[in-house]
């Protein structure tokens, strides 16, 4: 368990009511703030997809700013080029992990990737149906996108305040599971018409990395990366607005710290050893075939600056629901682990129906979490 996840144990009971009286403040303001426009007609709105989304070509990709249909919540995209890089880090990298070689070749295809990690505002759109609330009160009649996403299951509501009273506008959403990060991604897919998911591994690294080959994304220095990110030693036992910091050379931001960011893969220890090292892999992935542990990447404002390196790995554990106190403990949230948060990746190319079921893309939901869409 992580140095603030065992302080908020023991204070937990003490604040539980607080927390839920927070979490009915918190989406009462994200609801007012969606509804900002009135709507003109009860007619159905179009989706808001700018052109610069549509690329068809790796050449042709550009940034782009998405809004989610329906309400004012928006976040950017960025393009980054297929290529190739040495996945890991080199046995002399100071603070070392064996979990991190080999290093071994990889080739990853375009891809488009978050700017800035998912926040409140989007993620709250899907958690307490935010979309849904907003066409009752105005009239506006769902868009075909609309059904398709209404048809998508939402999580049961949170049963404490999940931000812990650490800032909700502006800073990066925290506390879900690996399912409720991929099942989101599923939703806002169908809500705007491209096929949104959590990065592999190996994408997650060759963006972090940016084209360097050092321990962070600036180079070997951890003097310098107070610049960059937030970590044990600059953050004030607290995640941080996102943004805040420099970004990479690929325009990323807090691809170092602020929270640590789902994957899609399975953690496994020797994984790397399974690939040759003199030719590339192509778009390697530990398909998850357990609960425990899955793969997060980045390190957070919890860690030591070490554990913000480019090549760090880390596996998800039962430790990270200990004081959730529903019985079957919920598939949605991990109460002790707000630390946790997710970046999205949009591949250029769209993954075949076979790619989505081999790479586990689409999304099995347990039975008994599945939710009837509140309408």
């Amino acid at each position: 368990m992580s140095r603030v996840s065992s302080a908020i144990l023991f204070m937990q009971p003490l604040r539980a009511v607080c927390r839920l009286i927070l979490v009915a403040t918190s989406v009462t303001a994200t609801l007012a703030a969606t509804m900002s426009v009135p709507a003109t007609s009860a007619a159905a709105a179009p989706p808001l997809t700018p052109k610069e989304a549509e690329a068809k070509t790796e050449a042709a990709m550009k940034p782009y700013a998405q809004q989610i249909p329906g309400t004012e919540a928006k976040f950017q995209m960025l393009p980054i080029r297929g290529g190739e890089f040495l996945m890991g880090s080199p046995k002399g990298e100071k603070d070392r992990k064996a979990d991190e070689g080999p290093q071994h070749k990889v080739a990853v295809e375009p891809f488009w990737m978050g700017k800035y990690e998912v926040t409140w505002e989007e993620f709250d759109v899907w958690t307490f149906d935010l979309d849904l609330q907003k066409r009752k009160l105005t009239g506006v009649k769902p868009t075909p996108l609309d059904k398709n996403a209404d048809a998508i299951t939402r999580p049961t509501k949170p049963y404490t305040d999940m931000t812990f009273n650490m800032g909700h506008d502006g800073y990066p959403a925290i506390c879900m599971t690996q399912l409720a990060a991929k099942v989101y991604c599923q939703w806002l897919s169908a809500k705007t018409g491209h096929f949104y998911r959590l990065p592999t591994e190996a994408e997650w690294e060759y963006a972090c990395r940016a084209g360097t080959t050092t321990a962070y994304s600036f180079g070997d220095d951890p003097q310098k990366l107070d610049d960059y990110a937030w970590h044990y030693d600059n953050g004030d036992d607290t995640y941080h607005k996102i943004g805040r910091k420099k970004p990479n050379s690929w325009g990323l931001y807090d691809m170092h710290g602020n929270v640590s960011e789902w994957v899609l893969d399975q953690y496994v220890a020797d994984f790397y050893g399974m690939f040759p090292t003199d030719k590339a892999t192509k778009s390697p992935l530990a398909v998850p075939t357990e609960l425990f542990p899955r793969t997060v990447r980045g390190g957070s404002w919890d860690d030591d600056p070490d554990a913000l390196r480019s090549a760090v790995r880390r596996g998800s554990n039962k430790d990270w629901k200990v004081q959730d106190p529903q019985l079957p403990q919920s598939v949605w949230y991990h109460t002790d682990a707000p630390f946790i948060g997710f970046r999205l990746v949009r591949s250029l190319r769209n993954p075949t129906k076979d790619e989505r079921k081999r790479y586990g893309f689409d999304v099995v939901i347990p039975k008994d979490a599945r939710t009837k869409t509140r309408r």
